[in-house]
């Protein structure tokens, strides 16, 4: 390697790690979510894995330490370094045992090494993996471009949402109803243990996502572990075009209404304005709003979706490292102020999602009923970098309106109700049955 193309490679490599520490000092685009598994649109614009988390909605969106092991040094001032060594290579500072390690793996390692090029992607990832945060993350160009479609409600993948366990395997959280996850035989609780032959121990939520997700009509074979089978087995999936409105809404018997948002992207305060004013929602009997597998999206989104239903007061608390914090009011204007409401959640409802509920359970606006939420308590913002790539920082914690910590915790539900796996076979639903008796009997 000649030494005019080390330095260039050094200068990415500082830059990158510059970058990773630096980038949190911007506001940027609070961003909070799972992905969703999909690929780039012609229109381009997460993700939805099917986490709805970064679903492929990453969600869910929730992320592990990426897969690259590559940990640098931080550089330290010039002026403190110690003088080189004869045969070290000057300016190159505390990347002497980088570059050291380096030329050994080139001579000898047995395998596969990185391209030069992906070096300083490389590094960047090191970094973040680090830092322990499951939720700051480095796309390089090919998955920022695909996780760019997330919240734009369409993509080409496989319709489940997944997320990283505690374990950093990847979990389906929910296949979703009609697309071809779950006509495979895809079920929630599964774990993918690899795509097309590639292990997924040890890799981001993202570069995961990047494996399932590809063009209508192609196929992937998904090698699953579930929970009372003895051995893992292959599932082939037919890739198809999903299209998913963020809002579904409809008139239930006994005038009560339903209203199911699926992520907290762009459109959702639009659409789920829309839907309101068509049910006529403060004058219905009941309300029920459907946050179950709902991922999250943007947090601007949340504070707009949540102020439909609560009239005043903070709706979340946003809090930074250095103790200061910022209190988002709720807007004037909702549409569904005073119609008695009940709320569905799960294991799927994450961040943007626990926003929304947490506020409408602190003011006692409504109550939740289903199971625990995820437990994503921390605020993003995303950085566009000048090659394509994109950096997501966690800058903040958020907390309900009572000051209570969601992040790993996740929220409780008034009502707890189970939705088993034999009640998805057999096409129940027995949470939303609870709500509908909620909202009738009043108790």
């Amino acid at each position: 390697m000649n030494g005019f193309r080390r330095v260039l490679i050094i200068a990415g490599l500082l830059l990158g790690a510059a970058l990773v520490f630096l980038a949190g000092a911007g506001t940027g685009l609070h961003v909070a979510r799972v992905a969703w598994l999909s690929t780039p649109s012609a229109a381009a614009d997460t993700a939805v894995l099917e986490s709805t988390p970064d679903l492929e909605r990453e969600v869910l969106p929730s992320p592990t330490p990426t897969a690259a092991p590559t940990t640098l040094p931080t550089a330290v001032p010039t002026s403190t370094r110690a003088p080189s060594e004869p045969g070290t290579r000057g300016d190159e500072g505390s990347f002497d045992v980088f570059w050291e390690a380096w030329d050994i793996l080139e001579q000898d390692f047995y395998g596969e090494l990185p391209e030069e090029a992906d070096l300083p992607y490389a590094a960047i990832q090191g970094v973040i993996a680090s830092t322990g945060d499951p939720y700051t993350a480095f796309l390089d160009p090919v998955q920022a471009e695909i996780f760019r479609t997330d919240l734009q409600g369409g993509f080409e993948g496989i319709g489940a949402t997944v997320r990283l366990n505690p374990d950093g395997q990847l979990l389906v959280v929910q296949p979703l109803p009609g697309w071809p996850a779950i006509e495979a035989g895809l079920r929630a609780g599964d774990i993918v243990l690899e795509v097309d032959g590639t292990d997924l121990m040890g890799m981001s939520l993202y570069e995961a996502i990047s494996l399932i997700r590809g063009p209508e009509g192609t196929t992937v074979r998904l090698l699953v572990e579930r929970e009372g089978v003895d051995d893992p087995f292959e599932i082939e999936i037919t890739r198809d075009r999903i299209e998913l409105p963020a809002v579904e809404s409809r008139m239930l018997e006994g005038n009560l209404g339903y209203v199911r948002l699926r992520d907290f992207g762009q459109s959702a305060g639009d659409e789920l304005r829309e839907a309101l004013e068509e049910l006529d929602a403060n004058e219905l009997d009941g309300l029920i709003f459907d946050l179950r597998g709902d991922p999250g999206g943007y947090l601007s989104v949340a504070v707009e979706v949540t102020s439909e239903f609560v009239g005043e007061g903070p709706i979340l608390i946003e809090r930074f490292r250095d103790g200061q914090e910022r209190r988002y009011p709720a807007a004037s204007g909702g549409l569904a102020l005073d119609v008695p409401l009940v709320v569905l959640v799960d294991g799927g409802s994450a961040s943007a999602s626990e926003i929304a509920a947490g506020a409408i359970q602190d003011t006692g606006r409504g109550v939740l009923i289903g199971t625990t939420t995820l437990g994503k308590g921390s605020v993003q913002t995303v950085h566009d970098l000048s090659d394509g790539s994109e950096l997501r920082v966690t800058v903040a914690r958020w907390f309900t309106p009572n000051d209570r910590a969601i992040h790993n915790e996740g929220l409780d539900p008034d009502i707890e109700v189970e939705l088993t796996e034999q009640d998805i076979l057999d096409e129940l639903d027995p949470q939303l049955d609870r709500a509908i008796e909620y909202l009738t009997e009043g108790k």
